[in-house]
């Protein structure tokens, strides 16, 4: 017979209920179209599967559904633009969202495009904008900040990156005090791992996290809502 034991009172995920996890390639991780659900390469190979498995595990007598629908490539403004068909359209009761790295990474490796939809302003106003839509109408939303796996404080792109960390960081205390919403910060869990290891050991582009760095951001999801 299966015995609860007290972790299971605490978990705010309650029997039936729909989480919507959106953002870019490090969620996508190759889920199902046109809405990633259901065993296998459903939720793709990454940090949503770890999540959804270690629920099923510990949580065997609440059926979740858990909904992948990140978009491999996608910048904020993306994510914006698709709302509505991507995460409204599944009526969640719970949104996690990770979105940056794209809107970041395009000023680096794409330098000679207009990149003007991607800068911070605009960046902050697609957060912004998802969270007023959609805070009113769920129990509960999460922004997971971007993150990249590199040491060095210095580094131009790791620069950047924490700046539109604190954008996330901002936008969520923005809403706090009116809405349940929180702020999950993993790039204080790589920065502590990249103390002993090197970057290349969970990320070869330093953006895209293999099983280690997927594992890590699973964690520090299930920490936040109490698993």
């Amino acid at each position: 017979m299966f015995v609860k034991n007290s972790i299971t009172k605490e978990m705010i995920f309650q029997n039936g209920e729909t989480i919507v996890f959106a953002g870019d390639s490090v969620t996508d991780c190759g889920r199902k179209r046109p809405y990633g659900m259901g065993l296998w390469e459903g939720l793709g190979n990454g940090y949503v599967r770890m999540i959804d498995s270690s629920l099923a595990i510990d949580y065997p007598e609440r059926m979740l559904r858990i909904i992948n629908v990140g978009e491999s490539g996608a910048a904020s403004k993306d994510m914006f633009a698709n709302w509505e068909k991507n995460v409204e359209a599944c009526k969640p009761d719970w949104v996690f969202f990770m979105i940056g790295a794209n809107d970041v990474w395009r000023q680096f490796d794409e330098p000679n495009l207009d990149n003007s939809a991607l800068m911070p302003d605009p960046y902050r106003a697609n957060l912004e904008a998802v969270c007023e839509r959609t805070l009113p109408n769920v129990k509960g939303m999460f922004v997971i900040s971007p993150f990249y796996m590199e040491a060095n404080n210095e580094d131009p792109m790791k620069k950047r990156i924490l700046e539109y960390a604190q954008i996330c960081k901002e936008v969520v205390e923005k809403y706090a005090e009116k809405y349940n919403i929180k702020y999950i910060d993993v790039q204080e869990d790589f920065d502590n791992h990249l103390k002993y290891r090197y970057p290349a050991y969970i990320s070869w582009d330093r953006v895209h996290p293999n099983w280690v760095g997927g594992m890590m951001i699973a964690r520090k999801v299930l920490k936040a809502i109490e698993a």
